[in-house]
């Protein structure tokens, strides 16, 4: 069964750092690439960022480019998103998913995670 786990969400104030995690089962990292979509209240789903599973090349959004890193590690299974300058503006759900290319659909999805960035 194909499994994605969102964690590492939470409270933090502006200018801090968030890791999240998506730990994936039921199927192996190697042949698929993951992304990150978040959503904010009231707002449309927006792709943070996306690894890709053929030579890891690495994609993100305007808004979050010189902050935020994606990164795999293939032999635990997971999928990190490393949030660094946190605003305010960042604070949505984030939800990982699994696609067979970077900006194509995504077939399965985590439940996603709260990030509130706040003072």
């Amino acid at each position: 069964q194909v499994q994605l786990v969102e964690s590492g969400g939470g409270l933090v104030q502006p200018g801090g750092s968030l890791r999240l995690s998506c730990a994936a089962s039921g199927f192996t990292l190697d042949y698929y690439d993951i992304g990150w979509i978040r959503q904010a209240p009231g707002k449309e789903r927006e792709g943070v960022s996306c690894i890709s599973s053929s030579d890891g090349s690495t994609y993100y959004a305007d808004s979050v480019k010189g902050r935020f890193t994606i990164s795999r590690d293939n032999a635990k299974n997971i999928v990190y998103l490393q949030m660094n300058s946190l605003k305010p503006e960042d604070t949505a759900v984030y939800y990982c998913a699994r696609g067979s290319s970077c900006g194509g659909d995504y077939d399965y999805w985590g439940q996603g995670t709260q990030v509130t960035v706040s003072s």
